[in-house]
């Protein structure tokens, strides 16, 4: 019902029940009010200009006053033969927590820590969605969340003692359960929106695929200002994730719809490490696929490029020793370029 109550505030024409509106009335009637809010222009949250970035949202709710969000809905988004089990969830924030693409929220799960009786401390997590959220809103926030397991070699089975607190907490979360939120925070992971026709270059493994959905919804998904801008532009958004298999690969149907109406726009590359193979006939790691075209990326982070990391931190050795030996080749050296892209602000790391 969020949406439906949401087209309502938002003030699109739904249609009233009375005493003698049949039922299939009412449901037109919702139905045209959703198609009215989803073909609106997503506008409302936008700075002035669109791209001025000094008016960002940070630290609204600290850790000491956070604020009290509603779970809307948690659902499992991987296959059967997945490597564990990971979730999206949507958190309803009254839109009274506005965040911008590439940030991150502020989790406080219930209970204390038995290390030392204190309450939970806050968890991080990177936002999934745009500002407006996936209903459009502006009231809402999605996250993506693995369940954090142990697997005990001695009981040779996952023990409950060692599994993460605040990710088992979100993974089991029910519709209707308050959730203690800080944040927003972080400016790492922002978009350059000042320029339309900047190539993104995003890395990812496993759920450090968040805030690359949040710049994708934002740029090819929902009719937003920059969104328009880009891709009536030259610039590419070019995604690159790394998980296990076919059935732990994150939101695919939504990218594949972006691939077949922006081809031009947007690029998309997996590393399937149980999959697929190296061009050493190894495991192919996220680092092996993005090494695969070391002398492109290479060239669109001369031209401007911005290359984004997120996920786990053993993906970046690899892909440092990659750009470094494409500099070698070319009689540069790597610690010079690596701090003229840094001072530029275009090598953004978000990683765990």
């Amino acid at each position: 019902m969020l949406a439906v109550t949401s087209a309502f505030t938002s003030g699109a024409a739904l249609v009233a029940p009375t005493a003698h509106a049949s039922r299939a009335s009412v449901q037109m009637g919702i139905i045209d009010g959703v198609k009215n809010l989803l073909g609106k222009k997503q506008d409302f949250l936008e700075a002035e200009p669109y791209w001025d970035q000094s008016t960002i949202p940070v630290n609204t709710y600290k850790n000491k006053a956070p604020f009290t969000g509603k779970i809307v809905s948690t659902k499992r988004i991987v296959g059967p033969e997945a490597t564990g089990e990971t979730c999206d969830i949507v958190i309803g924030h009254e839109g009274k927590m506005p965040y911008w693409e590439g940030q991150s929220y502020g989790v406080i799960p219930p209970g204390t820590n038995p290390k030392n009786g204190k309450p939970n401390s806050v968890r991080l997590y990177s936002i999934a969605s745009s500002r407006y959220g996936d209903d459009m809103t502006g009231t809402t926030t999605t996250l993506c969340v693995r369940r954090a397991t142990y697997w005990c070699p001695e009981l040779k089975a996952d023990d409950p003692a060692k599994k993460g607190v605040c990710s088992n907490y979100l993974c089991d979360s029910k519709p209707g359960d308050d959730v203690k939120l800080t944040g927003p925070s972080g400016k790492v992971m922002l978009i350059p929106e000042k320029d339309p026709n900047v190539d993104l270059i995003m890395v990812a493994t496993g759920t450090g695929i968040a805030p690359y959905r949040s710049f994708i919804r934002r740029l090819f998904v929902e009719k937003t200002p920059f969104g328009e801008a880009y891709t009536k532009g030259t610039g590419q958004a070019w995604l690159f994730l790394g998980v296990a298999n076919s059935d732990a690969l994150l939101y695919d149907d939504e990218w594949q719809e972006v691939l077949k109406k922006y081809p031009d726009n947007f690029r998309l590359d997996y590393a399937l490490s149980r999959e697929q193979k190296n061009k050493d006939g190894g495991k192919m790691y996220i680092q092996d696929k993005v090494a695969e075209y070391s002398d492109e990326i290479f060239s669109k982070m001369d031209n401007g490029a911005h290359m984004y990391f997120c996920g786990l931190k053993g993906m970046m050795p690899g892909i440092t020793e990659m750009l470094e030996g494409v500099c070698k080749d070319k009689g540069l050296v790597w610690e010079d370029k690596l701090s003229e892209w840094k001072k530029a602000g275009q090598w953004h790391v978000e990683v765990y």
